[in-house]
């Protein structure tokens, strides 16, 4: 492992830990006299209990699957017409004024028209998600294809090559950081959709979970629910990182040549 990723591990480690060893002396010496503040190790306690209950492991392949769906039909869509619109300037004109308002619009307030239409299903959950990750991946994608450095595109063009070369070869390569940090970006989006539509129309799922659990003030397991979903955004978060990583790499060789 190299230094720099060292020293990235250990840092990070020291202020996780730091942070909870500061919230368990607060919660047991009572610092911060609360009811609805409770241990970390009370939070995990409550997490060992809930693993051994069959419903849990169903909540969570719901979650999974809601997040999973929307997120890849969003990525496979999103980047697709970012890159197509990004690409041809008529048709940028033509969607960019709909893709703004679609923008503007909060994905929430899109929710009960979702379950009028789509009713309590998983499919209004998945919609949720979809249009959570959706048009923050579609801008990303569409202004990382119309942020080409124009002097590349101008030697590209003064050796003659094609217009399919000039894509495949600066284009794409140059809008890959941007595409990628619209995948990040997605993915935090669609595990808020993840949340909200648990939270607002579900009967399965870990925000159903947090929701009974809070409707019984059970903190521990309300707290356990949301860490879940904290370390499902890391995992997805140092994914996408790994593979950034590995295309910028790609992009700097592509650039050489």
């Amino acid at each position: 492992m190299p230094n720099s990723s060292r020293q990235r591990v250990v840092y990070g480690a020291v202020s996780v830990i730091g942070v909870f060893l500061t919230w368990e002396i607060l919660a047991r010496t009572g610092l911060i006299d609360s009811p609805y503040l409770v241990a970390p190790s009370e939070v995990l306690a409550a997490g060992v209990k809930e693993v051994q209950i069959p419903r849990f492991w169903t909540d969570v392949r719901v979650s999974l699957m809601e997040f999973s769906v929307g997120y890849i039909a969003a990525l496979v869509l999103g980047v697709s017409l970012g890159i197509i619109i990004g690409w041809y300037r008529r048709l940028s004109y033509l969607f960019e004024p709909l893709i703004n308002f679609l923008y503007a619009i909060p994905r929430i307030a899109l929710l009960p028209i979702i379950v009028l239409w789509l009713g309590l299903t998983v499919y209004a959950k998945i919609a949720v998600v979809f249009l959570g990750a959706f048009i923050t991946i579609l801008l990303n994608t569409h202004a990382g294809v119309q942020r080409v450095e124009p002097k590349l595109l101008a030697v590209a063009q003064t050796y003659g090559a094609s217009q399919r070369r000039i894509f495949t070869s600066v284009v794409l390569p140059g809008s890959v950081p941007f595409i990628l940090a619209g995948l990040r970006l997605g993915a935090g989006r669609a595990l808020i959709g993840v949340v909200i539509a648990e939270l607002y129309a579900a009967n399965a799922g870990l925000g159903y979970m947090i929701v009974v659990a809070s409707n019984n003030l059970q903190v521990d397991r309300v707290l356990f629910g949301t860490f879940l979903f904290i370390a499902l955004g890391m995992v997805t978060t140092e994914i996408l990182r790994r593979i950034e990583k590995r295309f910028a790499v790609w992009r700097q060789d592509l650039r050489v040549l």
